[in-house]
């Protein structure tokens, strides 16, 4: 099983990481390089995190856990209006961010009211796309454990539930955290700051769960492998949006069209096969961007056996 760590020090010998990384079979996420100073997001085997430790001392830097790295989440709200986007949602997202994870906002069209309130299957199909979903709801715990339950029950991936009243368990969730609800004003406190950090736990158990999944039938190839190759694109390199490849923990999202991109990023060779021989490959719900779903090792020994 891989462990994500944040190596934070300067650039002087930085390569002996890079070539130490290798040589243990891990994988470099990300990294950003500012002036003599650079933080490099790495995949290395749990087994091996001593090994790490040791270098960094060497290094004098300093090695930080961040458990959600590689990861994208959407964190939803009934609506985009202020009754219901109230300020928790904007600090649970900085929260998990701190935690390494790529983090989106959406509120959903028709989720105000009780009886009213519910989520169309565009909408679902998007919240699937992420890794996780964390739905912040409110104060009245008859709504919620009556009406807002609703809009996470079909849902595939990991949810967790964030809510103001104190409720010992929803259906069709796999975490609940309580104590959140409607604020107007930035979560600054010390119980606050402590609440985030629950979230931020529970979102992790999550995460963790779903990696421990994906153990146990690995994937064909890892999705920062796929990253390295998918930067030899051009439109890839030279985009200007923010994070134009984001990792998943089953793949990646990259941010060009599918239609115009699609053939070429299946016509890609990772350990001498095509990229869409090993790979699930579809245009995302979301404008521009292309989703990549790995396939694991069982599903390509299948494939090869129909083959021949």
């Amino acid at each position: 099983m891989y462990k994500v760590l944040l190596f934070d020090g300067g650039v002087y010998r930085i390569n002996e990481l890079y070539e130490l990384i290798e040589d243990i079979g891990g994988f470099v996420i990300q990294k950003t390089t500012i002036q003599v100073m650079i933080t490099v997001t790495m995949a290395i085997p749990e087994e091996d995190q001593p090994i790490i430790e040791a270098k960094s001392r060497e290094l004098g830097a300093k090695l930080v856990d961040v458990p959600l790295a590689g990861t994208e989440i959407v964190v939803v709200g009934p609506t985009l209006g202020r009754h219901h986007m109230p300020h928790p949602i904007c600090d649970i997202a900085e929260q998990l961010r701190r935690y390494g994870a790529i983090t989106v906002v959406m509120g959903l069209a028709r989720g105000k009211g009780r009886a009213t309130a519910q989520i169309t299957a565009d909408e679902r199909a998007i919240i699937d796309e992420y890794d996780a979903a964390v739905f912040v709801l409110g104060n009245f715990k008859d709504c919620i454990i009556n009406d807002k339950v609703r809009l996470f029950q079909d849902i595939s991936v990991p949810v967790t539930v964030v809510c103001g009243p104190d409720i010992p368990g929803l259906p069709n969730c796999e975490a609940l955290v309580s104590g959140v609800g409607r604020k107007v004003e930035r979560m600054r406190r010390a119980e606050e700051i402590e609440k985030l950090e629950e979230v931020s736990t529970a979102v992790d158990m999550t995460i963790g769960k779903r990696r421990k999944e994906i153990d146990e039938d690995p994937l064909f190839v890892h999705p920062s492998e796929i990253k390295e190759r998918l930067e030899q694109i051009q439109a890839v390199s030279e985009s200007l949006r923010p994070a134009p490849i984001v990792l998943h923990l089953d793949g990646l999202r990259v941010k060009v069209p599918f239609e115009e991109y699609g053939n070429q990023i299946a016509e890609l060779e990772v350990y001498g096969r095509k990229l869409g021989d090993i790979a699930r490959i579809t245009g995302s719900r979301m404008k521009g961007s292309t989703l990549i779903r790995i396939m694991t090792e069982c599903e390509v020994k299948a494939r090869d056996s129909i083959k021949h």
